[in-house]
């Protein structure tokens, strides 16, 4: 029993660990992006499982050959000053390993930092991801509207999502899309991605940004680009304009549920970017100062929507968020 006890411990924490995975989505991919990292992922697990494979193999090897035996008691083995060829091997296999895994690593992160092969000579459709505290907002500069707490996608077109934050460090993350990145209130980062599959993916925020973090899951919606274009034309046909005031209250808003504007707030807050607006950055700054956390707002807001949550006025852990995200 004793000889099987690490492989019995072994075998417990996997148990336990999986346990608490009701789906490994990120396993699931349905675009080439999250395709390369799950197998990336894979490749890892199996690389993994193969050096546990022979190091358990060698343990238990040594534990069977060289156990106290009563035919052997009061052997002595000869002394030995050590084996140079073994000493080189148990260093340059290591060193294989790590060059290996870096060169799987780097090949993947460049490909799924840039445009997915076969999609290099599309024209992206490009979406401004922002955040506020606790929600976030979809700009459309192409089709002229803006989604909040949700996001529609065509498929099989490559898409450009462009991320910043009015508030702490944030980090977009759809697993069955693409991998996650951060969304910073002076910069803009990028994440390129293609969904082929059509279907409804959970995206979230995966940086922890304060008291609200849980509530920032969303719903990524892929469809067919005839679908997509329905969509829009029902959304331009059907939604108000959202007007500097109404985005102003909605940025010290807590928490809304799903919302459709037919036009963006790029034109009166635009993002920190240089080449979009020449004042982008002074005027994304202004906005982020103008309007703090809620959880720090000596004021109640009223929101000129139907948000599934009432604004947050408790002074409880007035201190707790203070933009340590900046």
């Amino acid at each position: 029993m004793k000889k099987r006890g690490p492989l019995f411990a072994l075998l417990m924490s996997i148990t336990l660990l999986l346990s608490g995975c009701s789906s490994l989505t990120v396993l699931d991919p349905k675009g080439p992006a999250a395709r390369t990292l799950s197998d990336t992922i894979i490749f890892s697990i199996f690389m993994m499982v193969g050096i546990l494979a022979v190091v358990y193999v060698l343990y238990i090897y040594m534990l069977v050959k060289y156990r106290a035996r009563k035919s052997n008691e009061g052997y002595e083995p000869p002394h030995d000053e050590g084996s140079k060829l073994l000493e080189i091997t148990w260093t340059i296999i290591p060193i294989i390993i790590v060059i290996i895994l870096s060169v799987v690593t780097v090949k993947s992160t460049i490909a799924v930092e840039n445009v997915p092969e076969g999609y290099e000579d599309q024209e992206p459709l490009v979406i401004y991801a922002s955040t506020s505290n606790w929600k976030w907002h979809f700009s459309y500069p192409e089709q002229g509207i803006e989604t909040v707490n949700y996001v529609n996608l065509p498929t099989n077109r490559a898409i450009e999502f462009r991320m910043y934050s009015y508030g702490p460090i944030t980090s977009l993350w759809i697993p069955q899309l693409a991998g996650q990145k951060y969304a910073m209130s002076d910069m803009v980062t990028k994440i390129n991605m293609v969904a082929d599959v059509p279907g409804s993916y959970m995206g979230k925020n995966a940086n922890f940004s304060g008291e609200g973090f849980a509530h920032m899951d969303f719903e990524a919606l892929a469809m067919p680009a005839a679908e997509f274009e329905e969509w829009v034309e029902d959304v331009k046909a059907n939604e108000k304009d959202l007007t500097e005031e109404q985005f102003d209250d909605l940025l010290v808003t807590p928490h809304v549920g799903r919302m459709s504007f037919s036009s963006t707030h790029l034109e009166f807050s635009p993002p920190p970017e240089d080449g979009h607006h020449s004042n982008g950055h002074t005027d994304h700054q202004d906005k982020k100062q103008k309007f703090p956390d809620p959880a720090t707002s000596e004021e109640e807001v009223e929101f000129d929507g139907e948000p599934n949550v009432e604004p947050d006025t408790s002074k409880e852990d007035s201190t707790h968020n203070d933009h340590e995200g900046h």
